[in-house]
């Protein structure tokens, strides 16, 4: 059997995830990552390659006899990584830029939910200071204020009273804090409940859902301080029943595939819903990524016993509806170890003491991180993902945490509730 290599596009923990996993497949040669981590330079069969721009991954992939290329994080999406590959015959998975503005743009995907009968909260767009300022003064608190463009999990707040909406707004027309991703802004009423996170593949007319997730964004415990890209998950989401999954399927996820179809285009890759169980028990549509989640990808690529090769290129087949996504049947937890400053400005370049401590069921991704002279030193705001599996969610939450404390490095900031929602619903 001649075994194949492989691209993925990216830096972070979900891309070690990915690669990981993929790597174990009897069908895989090399995996490439680019640009990679600290964690993706020492595993076996994986390799970084720094190359950043769409042109030379093209090139590479040309030259290096890749069989196909994941792309991990929402900006090559956003930028048509996957238009131009397919252009040379490359396969890529991963939905198009007209198809991937369900993430990069939250005014066309509230419009897209609206036009679908997509469920989720009612909502104004703008494009200036004054219109948005004169609507907040009408509107009961909590209001939701998200900018319209990408902003690495970060713009969006929770607005509890008319001081914080009138901040925000501010921050983002005034003071371009988003800069072209804040050109507007998405207002929309806060809807209470319990958050998961819904990930499906999706090949254009079938669907694969993957392992349900809660995801936790807010940095500190007990869901307070700002919102982050992510401080951790807890993987399967108990609030996900077996009915409670159809009808996300049927009411969210069927919906966008039939409502781009009507726009002429085919989805196809990862597609993520954030979903919000409202108090009657109704899922309402928070968000849409047009990739797998991070930190959701980490526990759940822990806990699938598929051979995610076979699944990717089952999608790039069409060939969905003939292959079954096989998982443990145990929980997964993943805590993410943040370095200080994080979600704003975060420290760097401090060395990372006791990661080869980890037992054998503790499984550490990496995303800030960087090797250099035999050491793992930090580089970025969320610098690593502690996984660990149990057949209890609370024993999976009391591995995890012991792992985690075993771990050292200069002000280093982590939640010690992960795992909470799940275990107390």
């Amino acid at each position: 059997m001649l075994k194949k290599n492989i691209l993925i596009i990216g830096s972070g923990g979900r891309e070690h995830a990915l690669a990981w996993k993929i790597s174990k497949s009897k069908h895989v040669n090399m995996i490439f990552v680019a640009p990679g981590n600290g964690g993706t330079a020492t595993e076996k069969n994986i390799t970084n390659i720094n190359l950043h721009t769409i042109s030379e991954l093209i090139t590479f992939a040309k030259q290096n006899d890749i069989f196909f290329t994941v792309v991990g994080p929402e900006v090559p999406l956003a930028n048509g990584i996957v238009d131009e590959f397919r252009a040379h015959d490359l396969k890529i998975w991963g939905p198009t830029k007209f198809c991937a503005q369900l993430e990069s743009s939250k005014v066309f995907s509230k419009a897209f939910m609206l036009a679908n009968n997509i469920p989720t909260a009612k909502y104004q767009s703008f494009s200036d200071y004054n219109s948005a300022k004169n609507y907040i003064a009408q509107q009961n608190f909590p209001l939701v204020i998200k900018a319209d463009g990408l902003a690495a999990g970060k713009g969006v707040v929770i607005a509890n009273n008319n001081t914080e909406a009138i901040n925000f707004i501010q921050e983002i027309f005034n003071n371009n804090k988003f800069g072209s991703a804040g050109s507007k802004v998405v207002i929309e009423e806060f809807i209470q409940g319990v958050e998961a996170s819904f990930i499906v593949m999706v090949d254009g007319n079938n669907i694969l859902p993957m392992a349900t997730s809660q995801d936790n964004k807010r940095l500190l415990d007990n869901d307070i301080g700002p919102n982050t890209g992510g401080m951790g998950a807890s993987c399967p989401a108990p609030i996900v029943t077996q009915s409670m999954h159809q009808k996300i399927i049927n009411e969210i996820i069927q919906p966008v595939l039939d409502g781009f179809k009507k726009l002429g285009h085919t989805y196809t890759g990862f597609l993520y819903a954030g979903i919000m169980i409202d108090t009657k028990g109704n899922p309402q549509t928070l968000e849409f990524n047009c990739r797998f989640g991070d930190p959701e990808t980490q526990p759940i690529l822990y806990r699938l016993n598929s051979d995610l090769f076979e699944l990717i290129e089952a999608g790039l087949n069409c060939q969905l509806d003939q292959i079954k996504a096989q998982w443990f049947n145990q929980f997964s937890i993943g805590v993410v170890i943040a370095s200080q400053g994080y979600p704003n400005i975060s420290r760097n370049n401090d060395i990372i003491y006791g990661l080869e401590q980890m037992p054998a069921n503790v499984k550490i991704f990496h995303a800030g991180t960087k090797y250099e002279n035999n050491q793992y030193l930090t580089n970025g705001g969320r610098v690593l993902c502690v996984v660990s599996m149990a057949d209890k969610l609370a024993d999976a939450q009391t591995q995890v945490y012991e792992a985690v404390k075993k771990i050292n490095f200069n002000c280093m900031q982590y939640r010690t509730d992960i795992g909470n929602k799940a275990i107390f619903i």
